[in-house]
């Protein structure tokens, strides 16, 4: 899922959406764990070539109805694009509603995400940067950043170390099992990023919170992805959003 706050050493303050994710990760920490490996099941089999069984993948993603996962302009000032923040108003509007799903999100041993999430921005890196997070992001656990620009780990409170990976996303999922074992690795963000581990078949579970909105543009799921099948094994309405929880198969599987 996708979220954002305060740009460190700026007064320029991006949505005010944004900031409820570190609060949630707060809350959520560690009663997550214990329901994400309930809700997960046992993994699933795996391709040679690919992460070995024992790292199962995940992915949460908040999605319109017709399949945008961010709108369009994004900036630092409107980091999900325009029209974006609508897709997540479950999230904060009714938590009490949807509990288990937001503990799900945090339950990961270790995440994956791309530049565009951790920050605004290509080229060299600011290193006065630390995430959209503040100084105690949500994850408190390693997130490895996909980016082309080498930097070093950044410890931040809560045991959240951000790791940057220059050697692309298989790289940063062979990282992740290092340090998870046999525990789980979410793939968090953004689409780019989504679609990458999808067309790679490296997810094994795929969350969706779909809402009840349409965005017209912007990047979509799904895009340049080869055929898969998604095998559903749960779904669930709630007043602001719709949880389908997929299986992710190879088309011959």
């Amino acid at each position: 899922m996708d979220a954002r706050a305060r740009e460190p050493g700026s007064d320029r303050y991006p949505t005010r959406h944004i900031q409820g994710l570190s609060r949630l990760g707060k809350d959520l920490g560690r009663g997550g764990r214990e329901f994400g490996r309930y809700l997960l099941g046992p993994p699933a089999g795996r391709a040679a070539g690919k992460v070995p069984a024992m790292a199962y993948v995940t992915c949460d993603l908040g999605v319109s109805a017709d399949g945008f996962v961010a709108g369009p302009r994004q900036s630092l000032e409107n980091p999900l694009g325009e029209g974006a923040e609508r897709l997540h108003r479950w999230m904060f509007e009714t938590p009490d509603e949807n509990t288990a799903e937001l503990e799900a999100i945090t339950a990961a041993d270790a995440f994956i995400m791309g530049r565009n999430m951790f920050a605004p921005g290509r080229g060299d890196w600011d290193l006065e940067w630390s995430g959209w997070w503040g100084e105690d992001p949500p994850y408190h656990k390693p997130v490895f950043v996909l980016t082309h620009h080498p930097r070093a780990d950044l410890v931040m409170k809560g045991g959240t170390t951000f790791h940057f990976v220059t050697g692309g996303l298989q790289e940063a999922v062979e990282r992740a099992r290092e340090v998870t074992g046999d525990g789980r690795i979410s793939v968090a963000g953004g689409a780019s990023t989504v679609n990458q581990a999808l067309a790679a078949g490296l997810i094994d579970e795929l969350r969706l919170h779909v809402a009840p909105e349409l965005l017209g543009t912007g990047e979509r799921l799904f895009d340049g992805i080869p055929a898969l099948r998604l095998e559903q094994i749960s779904g669930r309405s709630a007043s602001l959003v719709t949880h389908i929880t997929y299986r992710v198969r190879p088309p011959s599987a």
